[in-house]
């Protein structure tokens, strides 16, 4: 069983940064593919970014483009997503999922492994 832990959620403005984290207890988390998803309170999770299990892939939901990076450190078992110019509608409680051999996919089905989130407030 991979255990996923998220950090880095608080409270802040409209047009500020936060970086999150994402720590496995796996030390083959480099051989996993790892997405970050969002869910707002009355909506649907959804997909936010995703990184393939070199680093070499990203891929992003076309609302964050240009302002969130997915990143990893497999040496620190940690993937980060860096979150600029951050809107009221970027709230949301933040997941981050792991497929082992995935290829940062989009759909939550295709990964196994779930951390509790972590919860993002964009004040206006």
């Amino acid at each position: 069983q991979v255990r996923l832990v998220e950090s880095g959620g608080r409270l802040v403005q409209a047009g500020g940064s936060l970086r999150l984290s994402c720590v496995s207890s796996d030390r083959s988390f480099s051989n996993y593919a790892v997405g970050w998803f969002r869910q707002a309170p009355g909506k649907e999770c959804e997909f936010v970014a995703a990184i393939n299990w070199s680093g070499g892939f990203t891929d992003y939901t076309d609302s964050v483009k240009g302002r969130f990076t997915i990143s990893r450190d497999n040496a620190g078992n940690t993937v980060y997503l860096q979150m600029n110019s951050l809107k009221p509608e970027d709230t949301a409680l933040y997941y981050c999922a792991a497929e082992r051999w995935g290829s940062a996919s989009s759909a939550i089905g295709n990964y196994a492994y779930w951390g509790q989130g972590t919860q993002v407030t964009v004040s206006s």
